[in-house]
């Protein structure tokens, strides 16, 4: 099937599960691009075809998302980096650029270390939750039981069911978030479609579902993102945001101060990092976690550009 903005085909993972792929086409140097948490991969519906004008592009739904399937087995970062294996392997391309924002960025320096044909990977704005010492001002101890509260919070929020009749209000919210970030309503509303899935009793909700969308943030929690980055050995580029995100509906009210600290530590860490290891570079864009919508251009640029200048041969 061939859509406006690529190409749909169905990649077949180790385990058999349906993996999602959007074929972008163009000419040049491969990319595969990955979605975040609880996204599509129309996320990537403005920025594919800017990279798409000088490299050959690809970009997938994450197993448990969009459209790709969900599998017997736990989501972990192990399994889903072996996805992406699977998919360039199909799409001929196992030597591609692995780009991914937020969950698919820490999934994409993953890569890096479980795949040796990976030559380099971009993370953009993937961080997860860091480690109780990240956040700048804040004591330890504080950090750790409101870090128990988020992982709570977000659980909760996992996989919520909702009636078929609440659709139309929860494009609505998302249209409503994407006029206050500047985007494109109708993006919001296609991620949110191609995200639908439906329950036994007939209930609504969005993809992941529960059980998957747990295993997935205990894969977030489970991870050490500056261990990895300090152990990779081939290029890596790491943007992050320089805007704030808007406030998340429904969070507790020390949420939006605990980012602020984790965010001057990671500005702090990522450029201790960029600075000691010569195969990190770390960039920032001028928008919220949302860049990919809010600044295509900008994403697309700072995508290409590096991987313009990868080693010859990488």
């Amino acid at each position: 099937m061939t859509t406006s903005a690529g190409r749909d085909l169905v990649c077949g993972a180790a385990d058999g599960v349906e993996l999602a792929v959007r074929d972008h086409g163009g000419e040049g140097a491969a990319v595969l691009l990955l979605h975040g948490a609880g996204r599509t991969l129309e996320d990537w519906a403005q920025v594919a075809p800017l990279l798409a004008a000088g490299h050959r592009v690809w970009a997938m739904d994450l197993r448990g998302h969009g459209r790709s399937g969900d599998g017997a087995v736990p989501w972990t970062f192990d399994v889903v980096a072996g996805d992406v294996t699977a998919v360039l392997a199909a799409c001929g391309a196992p030597d591609a650029v692995v780009v991914g924002h937020s969950l698919g960025g820490m999934i994409a320096a993953y890569c890096l270390e479980r795949d040796g044909r990976v030559p380099a990977a971009v993370n953009v704005d993937g961080h997860g939750m860091g480690r109780p010492e990240q956040y700048v001002g804040l004591d330890v101890a504080y950090v750790r039981e409101r870090l128990v509260e988020a992982r709570e919070f977000a659980d909760e929020a996992g996989g919520r069911t909702f009636p078929p009749e609440a659709l139309d209000a929860v494009i609505g919210y998302q249209a409503a978030m994407a006029v206050e970030l500047g985007i494109p309503a109708e993006l919001m509303e296609a991620g949110v479609r191609r995200s639908l899935g439906e329950a036994a009793d007939g209930q609504l909700f969005l993809r992941p579902g529960r059980k998957q969308a747990l295993e997935l943030q205990e894969a977030m929690a489970g991870i050490d993102l500056f261990a990895l980055y300090r152990r990779v050995t081939r290029p890596l580029l790491i943007a992050r945001a320089l805007r704030p995100h808007p406030p998340v509906p429904g969070a507790p009210p020390w949420f939006d101060a605990l980012m602020a600290a984790y965010v001057k530590g990671l500005a702090r860490d990522l450029g201790e990092l960029a600075r000691t290891r010569p195969q990190v570079t770390v960039a920032g864009v001028d928008g919220t976690h949302a860049m990919l919508l809010e600044r295509p251009a900008e994403v697309a640029e700072l995508v290409s550009g590096f991987v313009r200048g990868l080693p010859r041969g990488a």
